[in-house]
């Protein structure tokens, strides 16, 4: 996968998107349970906290730069 490519980075935003909407459910399974862990709900959090963070680098590598 080339970095510059957008049709790569439009992919990878893509699969990151699914991961992120996936620890939403398994995250919102495990504050129902009364027996949850914490410390892995809170791992969860961590990982779908990077994930929105790495889309947002790929989305703005996506925005063309604009002279000045």
């Amino acid at each position: 996968m080339e970095a510059n490519d957008p049709a790569d980075i439009t992919q990878k935003i893509t699969d990151l998107k699914l991961e992120h909407r996936g620890l939403d459910d398994a995250i919102a399974r495990l504050v129902d349970d009364a027996d949850a862990d914490e410390v892995a709900i809170k791992r969860l959090k961590k990982r779908k906290l990077w994930l929105k963070d790495c889309i947002a680098r790929l989305e703005s590598a996506l925005i063309p730069d604009e002279p000045a």
